[in-house]
């Protein structure tokens, strides 16, 4: 691994944890036994260094959704694996990062590209393509409008209001507008499906809290 990837993995695990304000270059130089020259000969500030960070964790997610949608039977299954995976990623993740993120780097998360406030929010068009040639979502849906209200959906879920609200976690909130909007552009095989896997979700939920 080069000393550009170890820098950014670092510093992504240390944003994760502390919140990006609270880490500063001398830390993260300490944490990695390297001099901070070294980190600035690669990364001009603490911005260009985070916009990689963002680059890295957006390609890694592209990697990790085209793996679930490969491996699942049908879009509804993948669907849920992925949101598997927002909800684990969404629990390893401080606080403080969202917040800083929110308050202080939002505008430099919008010029890299991504859609949103964080990782996971893309381009769906490929998972509503394949649920349209599954009979998963019906035909006459228009391909764009769903897929940029497939991201408004997370996007609200994840407001500011709503993430301050002590009587429902982010991820809670998150499945139940993403599912509930999925519901609206399915067929009735797609509804099945739906029910299937959330019925499948709690019974895996309830075994998990015994």
């Amino acid at each position: 691994m080069d000393a550009r990837q170890r820098i950014v993995e670092e510093a992504a695990k240390m944003f994760r944890t502390f919140g990006i304000r609270a880490v500063t270059m001398d830390m993260l130089a300490n944490q990695l036994g390297m001099s901070k020259r070294t980190i600035y000969e690669i990364f001009r500030d603490k911005d260009e260094l985070l916009y990689g960070v963002i680059a890295w964790m957006s390609e890694k997610q592209h990697d990790l959704v085209t793996v679930i949608m490969n491996d699942s039977e049908n879009v509804i299954e993948a669907i849920f694996r992925i949101l598997d995976v927002m909800t684990e990623h969404f629990r390893n993740m401080s606080p403080a990062f969202i917040l800083d993120i929110k308050k202080h780097y939002h505008d430099l998360f919008t010029k890299s590209g991504d859609s949103g406030d964080m990782p996971y929010y893309g381009d769906n068009t490929d998972i509503i393509l394949r649920g349209i040639r599954e009979g998963i979502f019906r035909k006459d849906i228009d391909i764009s409008i769903t897929n940029k209200c497939m991201v408004e959906v997370v996007k609200m879920s994840n407001e500011k209001d709503m993430l301050n609200d002590d009587d429902f976690r982010s991820e809670e909130i998150i499945l139940n507008f993403y599912i509930n909007y999925l519901r609206g552009i399915s067929t009735q095989k797609g509804l099945d499906l739906i029910n299937f896997h959330e019925k499948k979700r709690i019974s895996e939920n309830r075994g998990h809290h015994k």
